[in-house]
């Protein structure tokens, strides 16, 4: 079983294919304080860390479902490799790419408060699993699904009720802002290796 996403590769090269003594390579590296901090980020969440609240399965699925939704084929295929390699990753991994087939949408929906911005108030699908699906997932991971496609889809509308029923199949509240940071996370990642991937086709 692996219990850890291969260290030594930068993510982001990897995710944009950046070869040594490139241009890309080169610009990535005249900002070495950020490049760092993005690995290291991807570090934290992934290889290292406590993971008694949050398992390495959990973490990796969450993952691989957000690039799903995002359609990115490469942080998909990244996160998806790296959840086949654990002991029960397989059936994870199967469930999660079949729940983002049908999940996909564009976004962001959502309602602001009575004001100006109301007039971009936009509604859209929300997620609903299965019996099958929330079996093959565990209540636990499901719960983490619904709240991820919340926040890519429907990130206005968030409210506390939806963080009670995290809780009341026992995220607790260290691992519901942990669960948020990988959503958050690969938001960024995902775009940041697109950027690169097209300024790489550019060049």
């Amino acid at each position: 079983m692996t219990d850890h996403a291969t260290a030594a590769a930068d993510i982001l090269d990897t995710l944009a294919k950046v070869s040594g003594g490139t241009h890309l390579d080169a610009l990535r590296r005249e900002r070495p304080q950020t490049r760092d901090n993005v690995q290291a980020s991807y570090a934290a969440l992934f290889e290292a860390g406590d993971r008694t609240s949050v398992t390495l399965d959990e973490r990796l699925a969450v993952a691989a479902f957000v690039a799903l939704l995002h359609e990115d084929g490469p942080s998909s295929d990244h996160y998806l490799g790296l959840l086949r390699a654990q002991l029960a990753g397989e059936a994870l991994a199967n469930a999660a790419q079949a729940i983002a087939e049908r999940a996909r949408t564009t976004g962001p929906y959502g309602a602001y408060p009575a004001g100006p911005l109301s007039i971009e108030d936009l509604a859209g699908p929300e997620l609903a699993l299965e019996p099958a699906e929330r079996d093959a997932l565990g209540e636990r991971l499901a719960a983490a699904l619904l709240h991820t496609h919340r926040l890519v889809f429907h990130p206005r509308d968030a409210q506390a009720q939806h963080l009670a029923a995290l809780q009341q199949v026992g995220w607790s509240t260290a691992a519901i802002v942990t669960l948020s940071q990988i959503i958050a996370y690969l938001a960024f990642q995902i775009r940041a290796a697109h950027g690169l991937r097209v300024l790489g086709a550019a060049a």
